[in-house]
């Protein structure tokens, strides 16, 4: 096979994972900081996908459309944390209802339609393709867009979570009463941290649009199936007992060894409906495997065991045959 081909595709790979790791962060601080998981990822997503494209091509500032798609992640992951903290619904739930709510409100900001064309708005990625210009990294232009976009995002969760607020979330996720008595909120602190994952799961969003040049209303399908599995994918090259950062870096690489995974399935000219079915098998396989390799000592030990106790039968009634 020619070697531009697989250029290809891991080039591909590599801009849709950086764009999506931002996602799977956003998932990190939920998932693995507040221990929520937040199933409103879907609809949060798509609604910065939304927002953005709709202000970027109203103002023309791709800038001004991200702060947008971010503030609109916010009021989501408020909402969801307000169902959870003071309404009394469990977060499974909480999150389902958002989700299920957001894509009324993706279509009404979106003018009823069921795409957009940004074909003819700057966009974040454009004003990299200018900047990059005419040197030996103007076909990687989206791709380092991205990866500047993750490395902002990993930096700020890495400073975030050193704080006072971030260490009080991360109490949140771990024991909730220590929390409580430690005279914190933890209502408050579930709240900033569902905010401040909705805000990067928008941003995920509105960056894949401006990426594509186009928006769909479902354009956030499946994304809390491919986040989780990223997370974990991650999680199996870099222990959880690492620093935060090491930790942000193997959610990136969870994400793009996914995509790369993906890519690889429709290189094979996988018909479309099977692609969910490639996402559920990665995601059991990302799961079940730190199960497993838990469990291989234990089976190794049971394994020998019986190959033991099989040779010593065998000896055993050879001994007898000669007697």
């Amino acid at each position: 096979m020619p070697l531009s081909p697989i250029l290809g595709i891991v080039q591909t790979a590599a801009e849709l994972g950086l764009i999506s790791s931002i996602t799977v962060l956003a998932l990190f601080l939920s998932y693995s900081m507040l221990n929520i998981c937040d199933l409103s990822t879907d609809g949060c997503f798509a609604l910065g996908a939304a927002v953005g494209a709709v202000v970027a091509i109203a103002s023309g500032n791709p800038f001004l459309s991200i702060l947008a798609a971010m503030a609109a992640g916010i009021l989501s992951g408020f909402v969801t944390a307000f169902l959870q903290t003071r309404m009394g619904i469990n977060s499974l739930l909480s999150g389902i209802i958002v989700n299920t709510g957001l894509y009324s409100i993706i279509m009404l900001i979106m003018g009823g339609r069921p795409t957009l064309n940004l074909n003819s708005t700057d966009t974040y990625f454009t004003l990299f393709k200018k900047l990059l210009e005419n040197t030996p990294f103007a076909g990687l232009y989206k791709t380092l867009g991205a990866l500047v976009a993750v490395a902002l995002v990993i930096v700020f969760l890495s400073l975030f979570l050193r704080t006072k607020l971030g260490l009080a979330i991360r109490a949140t996720g771990n024991n909730p009463a220590m929390v409580r008595s430690s005279s914190i909120n933890p209502a408050f602190t579930t709240t900033v941290g569902l905010c401040i994952s909705g805000s990067l799961t928008a941003l995920s969003g509105c960056l894949l649009a401006q990426s594509q040049k186009s928006v769909s209303a479902d354009i956030g399908s499946g994304r809390v199936t491919i986040a989780l599995a990223s997370l974990l994918i991650g999680g199996i090259f870099i222990s959880a007992r690492r620093k935060i950062p090491f930790r942000a870096v193997g959610a990136v690489l969870g994400a793009i060894i996914f995509q790369l995974v993906y890519a690889i399935a429709l290189r094979f000219n996988m018909p479309a409906y099977m692609l969910k079915l490639v996402s559920a098998v990665i995601v059991i396989i990302a799961i079940a495997t730190p199960y497993l390799n838990s469990k291989r000592p234990d089976l190794m030990r049971r394994f020998r065991a019986r190959r033991t106790a099989s040779k010593e039968d065998v000896s055993g009634s050879g001994g007898e045959e000669n007697a």
